[in-house]
């Protein structure tokens, strides 16, 4: 297979990524190997894969994504290594491709009725400002751990109206986010911090199925149905619950649906619906919120120009979210012989699109590397492309915007206390700690 004289080994590392994306690197590979060929050495533990097609062009980018008869997310799945428990990790609707995906996204997008959305709004905006009220408690001025101290709660309390969660139960997600996204970061591997004093019977029993580190420390792979088997736990009882006594959050909604072809939502459909919803659906604005707000403190004249004219913080976000890309790469798996960017890719081999490398491809956007509050357009990737494109995106920008708009408001002054603390993950652009000081407004 084509090779590329540049070092792409430490693409792989997930200790890389403690100190941020290699964008030199990919940088230089967009010029001369758009489309490179990546080895998968034994690392921390985890064995040698086979290697895989990289793809850093936006273009290209958007090629594979928009064409899963050829770029197929239920073939491998989508996780870069290999899956251990494929059979299981195909019946998620992220690993699927049409009709089956169609199918569940038909009955997920109906079930964000315009009065579902309306109430998740208007339940956004109250809870940011209520969380920045908290931050503030009246001080003049203060320090906290945003990431930790804000941010985390804002998409988990988010999640509890969207699957109809208990409040209480809420934290149950964050330790659930951090074992299936953290896996590779020894901090979050274990993640415990839902003890379950004060939450639901549901949340109790599930705490039980919890498992335990073995004599090595490590868990189980979460990665697998049997690694999680309290967040299963929870979303079997939590069904039961619903079908009992629906409500009007969005999964009662989709539960009480029946499709006239296809029938209604099973229960192990629903179970790993939760699972998308709970992880995938937490991390990537857990993370995005933390790390928009350190593009503003990177960039204090950034900062100044939201102060000056709040209209901004729609097109602030959205290059938050290009600056920042939380989700950074993707993987497909070529389901015949193909032509990509001049190289030949194999059926079978896997093709792992790097969002972080596409939102900063020059060809689309100048002056990738800055970071500018007024971009626009701004056609970024960082909620995917063509039929898996991200449906709660817009759930994600009315959170980003509220945060950040009640930040604004709320303060005279914001700058670090401190250095960021990222995740080890070559998946997830993570932040564990954003220490920061403030004064009110």
């Amino acid at each position: 297979m084509a090779s590329t004289a540049l070092d792409t080994a430490v693409l792989v590392d997930p200790a890389t990524y403690e100190n941020g994306p290699p964008f030199e690197l990919l940088r230089r590979l967009r010029a001369e190997a758009p489309v490179t060929w990546v080895d998968e050495p034994a690392l921390h533990g985890q064995p040698a894969g086979p290697g895989f097609w990289l793809v850093l062009r936006h273009a290209d980018v958007e090629r594979v994504l928009r064409d899963p008869a050829t770029f197929s997310s239920w073939l491998g799945a989508t996780q870069v290594r290999d899956a251990a428990d494929l059979p299981w990790v195909r019946r998620m609707m992220l690993n699927m491709d049409p009709p089956d995906h169609s199918r569940l996204r038909r009955l997920l997008t109906r079930s964000f009725t315009p009065r579902a959305v309306a109430a998740l709004t208007a339940s956004i905006e109250a809870t940011a400002a209520r969380l920045v009220d908290r931050m503030v408690d009246g001080a003049a001025e203060g320090r906290c751990d945003v990431a930790k101290d804000v941010a985390a709660d804002l998409p988990l309390l988010t999640l509890a109206d969207v699957l109809g969660v208990p409040a209480e139960d809420r934290w149950l997600m964050f330790d659930w986010s951090n074992r299936v996204i953290g896996w590779q970061d020894p901090d979050y591997a274990t993640s415990a911090a839902f003890d379950g004093s004060g939450a639901t019977r549901m949340a109790r029993e599930a705490v039980a199925l919890r498992p335990a580190p073995g004599p090595d420390g490590r868990m189980p792979d979460p990665r697998t149905r049997a690694g999680m088997p309290d967040l299963y736990g929870y979303a079997r009882l939590l069904a039961e619950e619903k079908r009992r006594s629906p409500g009007t959050d969005v999964m009662s909604i989709l539960l009480a649906q029946v499709d006239e072809a296809d029938g209604s939502v099973t229960d192990a459909e629903f179970e790993n619906m939760f699972w998308l919803f709970a992880v995938a659906g937490n991390e990537t604005l857990r993370n995005g919120l933390p790390g928009g707000l350190i593009a503003l403190l990177q960039h204090p004249e950034a900062l100044a120009a939201l102060r000056a004219d709040p209209s901004l913080l729609p097109s602030a976000v959205d290059e938050m979210l290009r600056w920042w890309t939380p989700v950074m790469v993707f993987r497909r798996t070529a389901t015949t012989d193909v032509d990509l960017a001049g190289v030949r890719i194999r059926a079978g081999d896997k093709v792992v699109v790097s969002f972080t490398s596409a939102n900063r491809d020059e060809t689309v956007f100048a002056d990738p590397d800055a970071f500018d509050v007024r971009r626009s357009p701004n056609p970024h990737l960082s909620f995917g492309h063509g039929p898996h494109f991200c449906l709660g995106g817009q759930l994600a920008r009315v959170q980003m915007r509220a945060l950040f708009g009640e930040l604004l408001r709320r303060t005279r002054t914001l700058e670090l206390d401190g250095p960021p603390a990222l995740l080890r993950s070559n998946f997830q652009r993570g932040v564990k700690r954003l220490p920061i000081r403030w004064t009110a407004a």
